[in-house]
């Protein structure tokens, strides 16, 4: 089963991608690490933003999205963008996703202590812990 962990921060979704097969964990190095939405407010940016995040998880047989949750409210809130993007993201016609929160990754890091692989960037690491947690 591929997991793909998806971590939205500004106008980026940063995703990770992990294969889990007979209870063995193996991190897949894409090609791609961040897509994109150009513009929020033009309809062409945001569907070639919904084609790109389908033509990935079609191309990396994504079974399911591990989505980090953001503040809808408070000084940490999510801008309206990541919204947005939460959104398109969720309404893919390729798998399900899956919310996963940041207290539920520090949990699971504090219990489990993760090894990150060297191929990871320091940027996708919470896209990564958050893909671990749908196992």
């Amino acid at each position: 089963m591929n997991l793909c962990g998806i971590e939205l921060k500004s106008n980026n979704a940063i995703v990770s991608v992990i294969e889990y097969l007979n209870d063995e964990i193996n991190f897949i190095e894409t090609k791609t690490k961040k897509i994109v939405l150009e513009n929020d407010e033009d309809i062409n940016s945001i569907l070639k933003y919904k084609n790109e995040i389908e033509t990935f998880l079609k191309e990396n047989n994504i079974n399911k999205i591990a989505l980090k949750k953001r503040a809808k409210k408070g000084t940490f809130a999510g801008g309206a963008v990541t919204f947005k993007s939460e959104a398109i993201i969720q309404l893919n016609t390729i798998c399900e996703v899956n919310f996963v929160t940041s207290q539920a990754i520090a949990k699971y890091t504090k219990t489990n202590d993760p090894n990150l692989p060297k191929e990871l960037n320091k940027y996708q690491e919470q896209a990564y812990l958050s893909s671990l947690l749908l196992i």
